[in-house]
C-alpha cells in the first residue's frame, strides 16, 4: 500500500515574499551598519585604552621610580646613622671598661690606706698619738670610698645609656630592615612588565593592608627614629666626656692627697727619728751620771766607814782615859778635844749618812726613769718601724697607677641583631 502525500506548506503571495526579501536585506545593511559603529567605537577605544595603559604604566613606573629613590635615601641616612650608634657604643664601652678597671684599681690604694691605719694603730703609750699623718690617711681613705662611689655612678649611667643607645639602634635596624625589603619589593615591581612570567590576577589587589600609613606618617616615622638616635649619640658623647673629665679630676684629688699623706708620714719618721736621738742621748747622759752617782756612793760608803773608824778610835781613847786614877782623872785639852773630835765625827757620819741616803734615793729615781726611757725608748723605736713600714707599704702605689690611660683590648658590643657591625640582609 502505497504512502499519503504529506500536506503542502502555506503558500505566500509574490508580494509577501518580495516583502519578508526587502525586510531581510534592510536587516542585513542595518546589523552592518550597527556592527561598522560597534567596530569604530571598538577601536576608538581600544587605541585609547593603549594610550591610557601606556600612560598609566609610564606614571606608575615613574612614581615607582620615585619612590624608591626616596626609600634609598631614607636607607642610606638611617644605615650611616645606625654606623655613628655602632661607633659610639664601642666608644662608650671603651670608656666603661677604663672606668671600671678604674674602679678596680682603687682596691690595692684603699688596702693600703687601711693596712697603714692598722700598722699605725699598733703603736704602744704615748706613741699612740693622733697626729697628722692619721688624720691624712683617713682623709685620703674617704677620699678613696668617694672616688669609688664616682665612679660607680657613673659606671651605671654608662651601661644606662648603653641601654638607650641599643634601643636607638634596635629601632634604626628595624626600620632599615624595613626600607630594604621595601626597596627590594619596589625594585621588584619596577622590573616587571606585561610579558614577565611573575604576574597574574589577584584577588581584591585594591584593598587597604591593614597597618597602612600614610606619607607622611612613614616619614614622621623615620625622622622620630633618627632624631632619638642622634639625640642619644649626643647624650653619650657628653657622657664621655664627662668621664674622662671626672677621671682627670679624681686622679688629680688622689695624687695630690697621696702626696700630702707621704710628706706627714716623711715629717713624722722624721719626728720619730729625732725623739729617738734625743732620747738615746739622754739615756746615755743618764747613764753616766748613774755611773758617777754610784761612784760617789761607793766614796761616800768609804768615807763613812773611816770615819766611823776614827769615831770609834776616839770613843776608845775616851773610853780608856776614864780609867785614870785620882786626881789624874783630869778634864785636860785632851779630853776637851776628844769631846770635840767625836761630835765632829758624828756630825759627819750623820750628814754622811744622810747624803749617801739621798744620793742612794736619787740614784734609785733615776734608774726608774732610765727605765722608763727604755720603755719609751724602745715603743718609739716600735712606732719609728711601724712608720717606715708604713712608707714601704706605700711604695706599693708608685709602682700601681691607678688611673693607667694605656687604652685596653676590647670586644666590641654586640647589637640588636646579634652582630657587631651592620650586617643586614640588603648586604
Amino acid at each position: 500500500m502505497s504512502a499519503l502525500p504529506a500536506k503542502p506548506g502555506l503558500h505566500h503571495s509574490v508580494s509577501e515574499w518580495c516583502s519578508n526579501n526587502h525586510q531581510l536585506s534592510a536587516t542585513a545593511q542595518h546589523e552592518r551598519h550597527v556592527s561598522n559603529v560597534i567596530r569604530q567605537e571598538g577601536r576608538s577605544l581600544r587605541n585609547e585604552a593603549n594610550c591610557k595603559t601606556t600612560w598609566d604604566e609610564s606614571d606608575t613606573s615613574r612614581r615607582l621610580s620615585d619612590r624608591a629613590w626616596d626609600v634609598a635615601r631614607w636607607k642610606d641616612v638611617l644605615e650611616a646613622c645606625a654606623q655613628k650608634v655602632d661607633e659610639e657604643m664601642e666608644a662608650l664601652t671603651l670608656s666603661k671598661e677604663q672606668m671600671e678597671q678604674t674602679l678596680a684599681a682603687t682596691a690595692v690604694p684603699l688596702e693600703v690606706t687601711s693596712e697603714c691605719l692598722t700598722l699605725r694603730d699598733g703603736r704602744r703609750g704615748y706613741e699612740l698619738v693622733t697626729d697628722p699623718v692619721d688624720e691624712q690617711l683617713k682623709k685620703e681613705a674617704e677620699l678613696i670610698e668617694r672616688v669609688q662611689q664616682v665612679l660607680q655612678q657613673h659606671i651605671e649611667k654608662s651601661f644606662e645609656q648603653l641601654c638607650v643607645l641599643q634601643e636607638a639602634r634596635h629601632q634604626l635596624t628595624a626600620d632599615l630592615q624595613n626600607k630594604i625589603d621595601a626597596l627590594d619589593i619596589d625594585m621588584s615591581c619596577l622590573s616587571l612588565t606585561i610579558k614577565s612570567p611573575q604576574i597574574s590576577l589577584k584577588p581584591n589587589p585594591t584593598r587597604i593592608p591593614s597597618g597602612s600609613s600614610t606619607p607622611q606618617e612613614w616619614v614622621q616615622f623615620s625622622q622620630v627614629n633618627v632624631a632619638r638616635a642622634q639625640e642619644a649619640l649626643q647624650a653619650s658623647q657628653q657622657m664621655r666626656e664627662d668621664m674622662s673629665l671626672t677621671r682627670a679630676q679624681l686622679q688629680n684629688e688622689l695624687d695630690k692627697q697621696r702626696r700630702d699623706t707621704e710628706f706627714a708620714l716623711r715629717k713624722r719618721n722624721h719626728h720619730e727619728e729625732q725623739a729617738c736621738d734625743e732620747l738615746k742621748w739622754q739615756i746615755k747622759n743618764t747613764e753616766d751620771e748613774m755611773a758617777e752617782m754610784e761612784s760617789d756612793i761607793h766614796g761616800l760608803d768609804a768615807d763613812l766607814q773611816a770615819k766611823t773608824a776614827s769615831l770609834k778610835l776616839a770613843h776608845t781613847r775616851l773610853e780608856n782615859r776614864t780609867n785614870r786614877p785620882g786626881m789624874d782623872l783630869c778634864r785636860d785639852e785632851v779630853q776637851h778635844s776628844l769631846v770635840n773630835e767625836v761630835r765632829q765625827l758624828e756630825a759627819t757620819i750623820m750628814g754622811l749618812k744622810q747624803k749617801l741616803s739621798e744620793t742612794q734615793n736619787s740614784l734609785q729615781k733615776m734608774k726608774l726613769h732610765h727605765g722608763r726611757m727604755l720603755q719609751d725608748l724602745s715603743r718609739k723605736q716600735e712606732a719609728l718601724s711601724l712608720e717606715q713600714r708604713s712608707m714601704n707599704t706605700r711604695t706599693r702605689l708608685s709602682s700601681a697607677s691607678i688611673f693607667d690611660k694605656t687604652p685596653v683590648l676590647l670586644v666590641p658590643l654586640t647589637n640588636s641583631s646579634g652582630r657587631s657591625n651592620l650586617q643586614l640582609l640588603a648586604q
